[in-house]
């Protein structure tokens, strides 16, 4: 089954990573609810487990950049993670606040345990046809083979050249950086059947040479500008006003 999101005739997609963060706090309401009003086609959140076994949306393993606590998030039961954060979002509650958009869910555990939980919320909620799943390793793509068909897979795997593989595994999407968006890559996504993303910045805290001068999530008009002229499917930035207003000027549409 396609997923609902993809109805949406623009291209690229504008995916609204951590949910907004350039439009409100990262992973929160107040930014998806941003990213809905901008014209945003899917909303990316990070779904890490509590102590208790709660899926959390939060980017990092730890609680110092968003709290300034160095407790690990693993290791932080949903009450306390509640107190310290008090805008932090359930996955119940991120499926919720996202509609009626796409939902890209970057997950960050690897054990196909955590695969029956989040099918579980998706289902209760209705939203499994606009649910784009992140993946971060081709061995957990394969062991999602049971997914519904309607769930989406996209691929987050580290190496750019796994294109065959992630396909082979099960991917429908994968996820290219904006430093390693070639020609010969997104054609290869292309041949391959499946959908392309790219993010855009930098993927390290320290600059790694061939990657464009901005922190993870942001890009200029003029790199926005040099993907489009790639065809991908969609970008992934802080900002999705940014790619919808330069894509209304350039007129990029279906790929």
């Amino acid at each position: 089954m396609r997923p609902a999101f993809l109805s949406r005739a623009e291209r690229p997609l504008a995916i609204a990573h951590r949910g907004g963060a350039l439009l409100g706090p990262e992973n929160t309401q107040k930014a998806f609810a941003a990213a809905i009003a901008a014209g945003a086609a899917i909303v990316e959140t990070d779904l890490r487990l509590s102590a208790d076994g709660a899926l959390v949306c939060l980017h990092d393993a730890d609680l110092a950049h968003l709290a300034g606590d160095a407790r690990r998030v693993a290791e932080t039961d949903l009450a306390t993670l509640k107190r310290l954060l008090p805008d932090m979002l359930t996955l119940d509650e991120a499926i919720a606040a996202s509609a009626p958009l796409g939902l890209l869910l970057d997950v960050k555990l690897h054990e196909p345990r955590i695969l029956n939980p989040i099918l579980a919320a998706l289902d209760a909620a209705d939203a499994l046809a606009r649910c784009l799943l992140g993946l971060r390793d081709i061995d957990l793509i394969a062991a999602a083979h049971q997914l519904p068909p309607e769930v989406a897979i996209l691929a987050l795997v580290p190496d750019p050249d796994s294109i065959s593989r992630a396909q082979a595994a099960g991917a429908d999407w994968f996820r290219l950086w904006q430093g390693e968006a070639t020609p010969e890559r997104l054609a290869a996504i292309r041949e391959a059947g499946m959908g392309s993303v790219i993010m855009v910045g930098q993927p390290r805290s320290v600059a790694e040479p061939g990657y464009p001068p901005f922190p993870v999530g942001r890009i200029d008009e003029d790199g926005i500008a040099d993907l489009l002229a790639l065809g991908p499917d969609a970008l992934m930035l802080d900002d999705p006003r940014l790619l919808i207003a330069t894509r209304a000027v350039t007129g990029a549409s279906s790929i």
